[in-house]
């Protein structure tokens, strides 16, 4: 039975005028008085400075001058948020970036949206509009063609979109276009240690969100719920809540959750898988539990992830393939009768994921990973192990690469009674 750590009376604090049980958004109503305990947790947070930004663009610059590229263009996304400052949505508008290997970047977007983008633009740049009528990318022709660089290569970002690529394809036939990866990637793989700074708050703010909302956790409750509650203690904390994803029961052997009904009862797992960000720059912490008391299954399976976290985290070592860290865990998990490989019961998905502005980002601790680990490089560790029809135990922390080994954003928990430490 998990302990309680705070001095609440749950079923008060779910209780309605009438005694019935509050679910959904009235759980989240009735618990606004216990989140007036909590406070701010970003006062002394330090957002990217122009310094820094500069130097992201320098670097780039390097990376393009040897790699023998000419230009990078870039959609909207984390990657224009990481060098440029910009936040922007997608859409059938084009708005993009385009860094030349000299000088500043030129920015085009529609003429109505250039006051919207230049909230958030943070560094100098050539901000050009188009109208409804004209074509964006004959501005990025016009201003590759005039710096000369159309005899060069042009990177594409590799999250940008088709008719972006083509239609650069279309008003540069000569141009050769080429993946921007070795450029972005070089970059943004590798975190400074403002970032990791942020990293970290993130990090911490989703901790202090899971203690407040562990012992409020009811019998009844369905993800919805409890996901409730996390979401408004993340945001009471000052983190901007990501996801809140809440696996019960048979639920949590299926990673991505099931659209089955569920609803906490006695005896049954609970996966949460939650996140934030601060400053745009993500956490991506799991924690499992058991409602009640817990069986000798479950606790094997605890345990046995526990373990799991530990031999990755051992052996994401500097200079290390990223795809050994995954195969580390999977010798060990096939040993205990998992798998073999990714088939179920088992892990399904990879051992973890790089993290920053986006939650997901490259590269992974996959199998066949040749990337090298170095320091500044940041990571998620969760090799879960699902069990269909039964359930699933996901432990999830993030650490960061240093040159002496790895680092814990989040220090794992050691115990299924104490899931927070």
């Amino acid at each position: 039975m998990r302990a309680a750590p705070y001095a609440v009376n749950r079923r008060a604090l779910l209780q309605g005028a009438g005694g019935a049980l509050l679910f959904g958004a009235s759980v989240v109503r009735a618990a606004e008085p216990d989140l007036a305990g909590l406070s701010d947790m970003t006062g002394d947070v330090r957002p990217i400075t122009l310094a820094e930004r500069q130097m992201r663009l320098a670097r780039a610059q390097a990376l393009m001058r040897a790699q023998g590229i000419g230009a990078v263009l870039i959609e909207p996304g984390a990657s224009m948020a990481y060098f440029t400052g910009v936040r922007w949505n997608r859409s059938e508008r084009l708005t993009a970036v385009m860094m030349p290997v000299d000088g500043d970047p030129l920015i085009v977007t529609p003429f109505f949206e250039e006051p919207s983008v230049r909230q958030t633009l943070a560094v100098p740049a050539d901000v050009r509009v188009w109208q409804e009528d004209e074509s964006p990318v004959a501005l990025i022709a016009a201003f590759l063609k005039a710096r000369n660089l159309t005899r060069l290569p042009i990177g594409i970002e590799e999250t940008a979109r088709f008719f972006a690529s083509d239609g650069l394809a279309r008003a540069l036939p000569a141009a050769r276009l080429v993946s921007a990866n070795p450029v972005v990637r070089g970059c943004r793989m590798v975190k400074t240690a403002s970032e990791i700074a942020l990293l970290q708050k993130a990090s911490d703010i989703t901790i202090a969100a899971y203690r407040w909302t562990w012992p409020r956790v009811e019998a009844g409750m369905t993800p919805a719920d409890i996901g409730g509650l996390m979401t408004a203690a993340t945001r009471k904390l000052g983190g901007d809540p990501q996801f809140a994803l809440v696996l019960i029961g048979e639920a949590a052997a299926y990673p991505h959750g099931s659209k089955a009904p569920q609803k906490v009862a006695d005896g049954q797992v609970v996966l949460m898988d939650c996140g934030c960000a601060v400053e745009g720059y993500q956490s991506d912490i799991s924690r499992t539990f058991v409602h009640g008391a817990a069986s000798a299954g479950q606790r094997l399976v605890w345990d046995q992830v526990a373990r799991g976290q530990q031999i990755a985290f051992a052996a994401a070592r500097p200079g290390a393939a990223a795809g050994s860290v995954d195969d580390a865990v999977r010798r060990q998990y096939e040993a205990w009768g998992y798998g073999p490989g990714y088939k179920l019961p088992g892990t399904s998905h990879r051992t973890g994921h790089g993290i920053g502005l986006d939650g997901h980002e490259p590269v992974n601790l996959v199998h066949g990973e040749a990337t090298r680990l170095g320091a500044g490089m940041c990571f998620s560790n969760e090799p879960g192990i699902y069990l269909p029809g039964k359930f699933g135990v996901r432990l999830e922390d993030c650490f960061h690469m240093t040159d002496a080994g790895p680092k814990w954003f989040s220090v794992p928990p050691v115990s299924l009674d104490a899931p927070l430490g």
